[in-house]
């Protein structure tokens, strides 16, 4: 009987780390960038941000194995392109799982394998809109695949974009976009429900705000609960909001509920806020991204649980986006500003992802310059802070003149700009023209890197360079 009180007294204990552990948040950690550091320092780097949890876009063993016997849990990620494969073919779900899996499956600590990301965005390419009906088919192979080979910890899930929802205010109007709530969410659902996992989304107030911010106040973005008159009454559930994120997502567990599943889990696989964006987007900077990821610890780190206000208590399991600025990703500055660490492993602010550490909130942050929109010319050139390579900067000129109507035909002998003759400076228009015929339609100032958005006017006697006009 001596032997009781320690048992009893062990499990506590064990059941208080465990407890300690869940409450902390976790990170995403992506790799598209040239200038990051190893595996091995990153895991140190995400463990001295005090991250319960990682995230990764793949199953990468050199990360893996640096995971391996530390006390963070850890999610993987099955490639979009593979989605299709493992709906057809059980036997290619077996052996990507005994390759990618089996081996990491004790050691890693893996918790989550997420199918596939973002596969149900409506901005999908054609191709990619394929696989939209395999991807629950693709589920229930992995999960038949994991039972088989006895890996029970492991919950399979796939993260969507909030875009798989029609509208988020008010959250009790939440409803799936008709496209795929009968053929895709429903049987979705239906196997989160009977596997007791979780329904992943990526939710960011940034975007939300941003395309909106004349009619929703930063504050009430960023979670700044503490200020006045920032909550908002739901018209129709009567319950009441303090910040934008739990909106968002009660419009998920609305629209769960008028499927009729009232009780799959949350997890948010994917928020954050940028801290450098381009001239035409507002409110990026590292006063807000510092004030809304604070805000979001405080908020999911609570003891207890705080939830939403239609699942009070409710824990949720959150990834901040993201551990890096990623040089290498696509579309917009923002797109690559999104880190906590900036690649050298320094901080960009400071923040303690467990909740433990307040003094972060004595940190004197950088005023922020864009919180209003920027009203004025804006033209696209080629970057003059790093070092041209001639043969990509040639190949960025031939895309862009190959795009649209006319896009390059003031650069070429005898015209206006065609003066002074050099590689810069054909790119700079090339560049410009490009943007500003195709800027509606997602074209971006980035050409890999080559190009930057500015406000000094590069014009030059008769040659005037096309220039896009914000209003605010």
């Amino acid at each position: 009987m001596k032997l009781l009180p320690f048992l009893i007294f062990f499990f506590l204990c064990i059941a208080s780390i465990n407890a300690e552990i869940s409450s902390r948040l976790g990170v995403n950690y992506g790799q598209l960038g040239n200038n990051l550091p190893t595996p091995h320092r990153s895991i140190q780097l995400i463990q001295s941000l005090n991250a319960s949890r990682v995230k990764i876009y793949d199953t990468n063993p050199e990360i893996l194995r640096s995971i391996s016997h530390t006390n963070l849990q850890i999610s993987i990620m099955l490639p979009n392109e593979l989605i299709s494969n493992v709906s057809s073919n059980q036997s290619f779900s077996d052996h990507w799982i005994r390759l990618n899996v089996l081996p990491f499956a004790d050691s890693a600590g893996i918790r989550y394998l997420l199918v596939g990301n973002e596969v149900l965005s409506p901005f999908s390419a054609a191709a990619a809109r394929r696989t939209w009906l395999d991807l629950v088919p693709a589920m229930r192979r992995i999960s038949k695949t994991l039972k088989k080979l006895k890996i029970l910890k492991i919950k399979v899930s796939t993260p969507l974009a909030i875009d798989c929802i029609q509208s988020v205010s008010p959250p009790s109007n939440g409803t799936f976009r008709p496209d795929i709530a009968e053929p895709i969410i429903r049987p979705l659902l239906q196997f989160l429900n009977r596997t007791r996992s979780y329904f992943a989304i990526d939710a960011y107030p940034y975007f939300v705000w941003s395309a909106n911010h004349t009619n929703i106040r930063l504050d009430y973005a960023l979670g700044n609960r503490d200020e006045k008159n920032l909550t908002y009454a739901d018209p129709v559930s009567g319950l009441s909001y303090t910040n934008l994120l739990d909106e968002m997502l009660d419009a998920v567990v609305f629209a769960m509920r008028r499927l009729g599943f009232r009780n799959v889990r949350l997890m948010v696989a994917e928020t954050g806020w940028p801290t450098a964006g381009d001239f035409d987007q507002i409110g990026a900077n590292i006063y807000n991204a510092a004030t809304y990821n604070r805000n979001l610890v405080k908020k999911f780190t609570a003891r207890p649980a705080v939830g939403t206000p239609a699942r009070p208590g409710a824990v949720i399991p959150v990834f901040v986006f993201a551990l890096y600025n990623e040089n290498q990703k696509p579309g917009p500055t923002t797109e690559r500003n999104w880190g906590l660490l900036y690649p050298n492993g320094t901080r960009v602010y400071g923040v303690d992802l467990s909740g433990r550490n307040p003094e972060w909130d004595k940190e004197v942050l950088p005023k922020p310059g864009n919180n209003e929109p920027y009203k004025g010319k804006v033209w696209c050139v080629v970057r003059s802070d790093v070092a041209v390579n001639e043969t990509k900067l040639g190949e960025a000129i031939a895309y862009a003149c190959g795009q649209g109507s006319g896009t390059c035909d003031a650069i070429q002998p005898g015209r206006e700009c065609y003066e002074p003759n050099t590689l810069v400076a054909h790119a700079s228009y090339a560049f410009g023209s490009y943007w500003v015929q195709f800027r509606g339609a997602g074209g971006t100032c980035f050409f890999d890197g080559l190009a930057v958005q500015t406000i000094r006017d590069p014009s030059n006697g008769p040659c005037r360079y096309p220039s896009v006009t914000l209003s605010g």
